[in-house]
């Protein structure tokens, strides 16, 4: 049942569109390509909160988007781990993976970046782990036996795992020390759309292979699913359909929402798996386990709601304590390198796609923080992976215009349950891959899209710009295939610096944002034709209502009055957050400063 005042709301948002100031401030003189002032079309922005009956299915849609991604982790490191009751452990696996989402996913949410991002288990980890593993003293025999002086003994997979819990909780740790210290602040200070625009489109980019590896199991549900999605966000995304509702004047009515706007992800998958059950039970899939269209059958996967337990509480050290290496910890090193610099490209496309302000210094760096401080506890309660920001989840707000960050710990807290009632994790992995494959397609492409349209701060008539634009995308897809290709290629005399270097160059986000990052520092150009001058002014100019989203409301003016919180990387305060080189030099105050500076740059040119 829904209140009808929040039901009037919700209609006034998703038909006038609220715009902040007038057409002319939005254009600006001249035609300049400074987005000042843009039309709302977010239903629910980042601080607000939507009714709990709506945040429920709300925060499922996310959920259900999370699953498919940190549901395979399980099924690798089982593989990797070779134990003998392989079933019961995949199962343990699970629940402490989904129980690690919702934990890492509640606490980014209210205490890290603050913006509207889900956290699930980093495939990003695993190419180290393998590494790893073929170690003679790690690998898996087909007795699985050492010696040991004159006794031999059976080696338990126990002794990997804690291997790899160890090596997580150092790289983690280091991931804290970088946040706290405000070491990617000081990069930061270097960063402009150049650098951004293809870390975060090639984090979309990259992933079109696990896309496929979804799709291709029955590309007929597929591109039904993505179908749906098109027609419930973009046909009828209008269409407002009547819904019992109470109210204290007017009891029991009716009222009419875009329902369509509110839930296409639920929508879709609920059609297309009743779709999936019709075909299954009449057989037109096939039976065979053998053959890829399998995947599409709604009883593929259900011996996991057999194999999973109905209740886990995950312990800490559950496999007992971690072990330590020098070889396993700068392979970790070089994971967690490579996944902060694509959390960062998140927090970026996540602010955009909710319509907030580009996140502040202070903010990215409490977001690493937390991220690392999560995947040591992830690390201890033995997921034997980290957690990283989901590119995907955040296409979904785009395509839902839901950026409630309530909406997103009522994720976290369904992912929580699901971690320790194995049950209802277990029902949510019997979605066939093709239909996580479709949500995928959009959500993914939504990112892409993003990354790209960071690109209007810069002068993109610009031959130079051109150039390292199209260099930073080609080399960041090619890069890494070609490494994956050529595994053996590099060789510094070093396994370790040689494992750095495969991770960090093997993920594409962080090579074409590298590379970007160097050609736009090194090459030539204006500030205004970089884009650096708009891109940092729209952040200074940004209404201060807006930039509490990244902070504390009830603690922020308690840390105002004490000084050294202001050189604190961490604090809302800190002095650094606001880039003093556009404050100073051009007293950036109001929105129509901004217009009044390009003008001035573009008479300068």
């Amino acid at each position: 049942m829904l209140d009808t005042e929040s039901a009037g709301t919700l209609g006034r948002n998703d038909e006038g569109i609220e715009k902040q100031g007038s057409k002319e401030d939005a254009e600006g003189p001249g035609n300049d390509k400074v987005p000042v002032d843009t039309v709302r079309t977010i239903l629910y922005p980042v601080d607000t909160r939507p009714p709990i009956h709506l945040m429920i299915p709300f925060g499922l849609q996310q959920a259900f988007m999370t699953i498919g991604g940190s549901l395979s982790l399980p099924f690798i490191l089982t593989t990797i781990f070779c134990p003998e009751n392989e079933s019961e452990v995949r199962a343990r696996l699970l629940s402490i993976t989904m129980f690690m989402c919702g934990i890492a996913t509640i606490l980014q949410c209210a205490v890290g970046v603050r913006l509207p991002i889900i956290q699930g288990g980093s495939s990003t980890f695993v190419a180290p782990i393998v590494v790893m593993m073929t170690l003679d003293r790690f690998k898996c025999s087909e007795h699985d036996e050492i010696s040991s002086g004159s006794n031999t003994t059976n080696i338990n997979w126990e002794i990997r795992i804690r291997e790899v819990q160890g090596n997580l909780i150092l790289a983690s740790l280091t991931q804290v020390l970088v946040g706290g210290l405000g070491l990617i602040g000081l990069i930061l200070r270097f960063v402009g759309p150049l650098t951004i625009a293809p870390t975060i489109s090639l984090i979309g980019l990259s992933l079109t292979g696990v896309v496929a590896s979804f799709c291709e199991k029955q590309w007929g549900i597929s591109l039904l699913t993505l179908a749906l999605l098109f027609l419930f966000s973009t046909f009828i995304n209008k269409v407002h359909i009547p819904v019992p509702s109470f109210s204290r004047k007017e009891k029991c009515h009716a009222t009419r929402l875009p329902i369509f706007q509110l839930f296409p992800v639920v929508l879709t998958i609920a059609v297309v798996w009743l779709f999936s059950f019709i075909l299954t039970e009449t057989d037109v899939l096939p039976k065979n386990s053998t053959e890829p269209a399998f995947k599409a059958r709604t009883d593929s996967k259900v011996g996991i709601l057999y194999e999973t337990p109905w209740f886990s509480f995950p312990l800490p050290f559950p496999f007992g304590m971690p072990t330590y290496s020098i070889a396993g910890y700068m392979g970790m090193l070089a994971a967690t390198i490579s996944s902060i610099f694509e959390s960062v490209g998140d927090y970026f496309a996540a602010a955009r796609m909710s319509e907030a302000t580009p996140p502040p210094v202070h903010a990215i760096n409490r977001g690493i923080a937390i991220e690392g401080a999560s995947s040591i506890v992830s690390g201890i309660m033995g997921a034997g992976h980290a957690t990283t920001s989901y590119s995907s989840n955040i296409g979904i707000i785009g395509i839902t215009k839901i950026a409630s960050r309530a909406v997103f710990v009522t994720a976290g807290l369904i992912l929580i349950l699901c971690g320790l009632v194995g049950k209802v994790g277990a029902i949510l992995a019997l979605i066939p891959d093709p239909i996580i494959g479709g949500t995928l397609l959009l959500g993914l492409g939504m990112v892409a899209s993003v990354g790209i349209s960071v690109l209007q701060f810069c002068e993109m008539f610009s031959t130079r710009n051109l150039a390292i634009l199209g260099v930073s995308f080609l080399m960041g897809l090619m890069i890494p295939q070609w490494l994956t290709e050529h595994s053996d290629i590099v060789k510094t005399g070093s396994m370790d610096l040689d494992q750095v270097i495969k991770v960090l160059f093997g993920t594409a986000s962080f090579t074409g944002g590298f590379i970007g990052f160097l050609l736009d520092n090194i090459i030539p150009g204006t500030e205004y034709e970089r884009g650096i001058k708009r891109w940092i002014a729209v952040q200074d100019s940004s209404l201060q209502n807006d930039q509490s989203v990244y902070s504390f409301p009830f603690l922020t003016k308690y840390l105002d009055k004490v000084m050294c919180c202001t050189y604190c990387p961490l604090s809302p305060t800190f002095t650094s957050s606001r880039p003093r080189c556009v404050t100073e030099k051009y007293n950036i105050n109001t929105k129509r400063d901004v217009v009044d500076v390009q003008l001035k740059e573009v008479k300068t040119l």
